[in-house]
């Protein structure tokens, strides 16, 4: 084995240095193997010139028009995402929106005032960004539930934390009692839990009968469109 391991090292340091011809490199590096000092080609700097100019060919376009150049293209904003400003999400320039609740369900009103206050129904829609309108809900104490949720379905509050402080309430007692906390309590389950989930619920203005003191913002009726896509043709007949 010592005799091998001599043999070797003796190889190693009697090898030629390699010349520019042979390797293509014009210079070397020196590594120790065992002791000993062994001139090796380096092809690394060839290699990352190389790269360096095959990625600058595949960025720049094959061909471009006559009296255009790279400078005079200005930015691609076809490529780039668009992203809500500031003055996109000002709140004096929201639209408002009223919903007339008399009749509807619970569940399904609910789901679209969320979508309405969150603005996913238009194409500007940004979920970190409150791009959503102001609804207005009235004749709330019309509003319905399915199957035996007027009789069985229960409200809890337990404001204090304490043992046996926690009150319990029925949907019909909440209704005659305070009719717009039921669509309130609804709604604001769907928005998100953080600090623009409760700045969208500032938006959301709900009445007991039919006036509401938001005339002057003009706020367009879209009672018609909520029922077309709460329920279906079988389901409005």
């Amino acid at each position: 084995m010592a005799a091998m391991m001599m043999t070797t090292t003796a190889v190693c340091v009697s090898a030629p240095r390699a010349n520019a011809a042979s390797s293509g490199a014009t210079s070397g590096f020196k590594v120790a193997v065992r002791g000993a000092r062994v001139s090796v080609p380096a092809r690394m700097q060839t290699v990352r010139r190389s790269t360096q100019a095959l990625t600058t060919a595949r960025l720049l376009p094959a061909e471009l028009p006559a009296g255009v150049t790279v400078e005079k293209m200005g930015k691609d904003v076809f490529n780039s995402t668009y992203y809500p400003r500031g003055e996109d999400t000002d709140c004096s320039r929201k639209p408002w929106i009223v919903i007339d609740a008399a009749g509807l369900r619970l569940g399904r009103v609910s789901t679209l005032i969320a979508t309405y206050l969150r603005g996913g129904n238009v194409a500007t829609y940004s979920p970190s960004m409150n791009m959503g309108t102001y609804v207005v809900v009235i004749n709330a104490e019309q509003i319905l539930v399915s199957g035996k949720k007027f009789e069985d379905k229960l409200y809890r509050r337990h404001p204090t934390g304490r043992p046996g402080s926690m009150k319990i309430e029925s949907f019909k007692a909440l209704q005659a009692r305070i009719p717009e906390r039921i669509v309130e309590k609804a709604v604001r389950g769907m928005l998100p839990k953080n600090r623009m989930g409760r700045e969208l619920f500032t938006q959301l203005k709900v009445y007991e009968g039919e006036a509401h003191p938001h005339a002057a913002q003009n706020p367009v009726d879209v009672t018609a469109e909520v029922k077309a896509r709460c329920y279906s043709a079988r389901m409005m007949k």
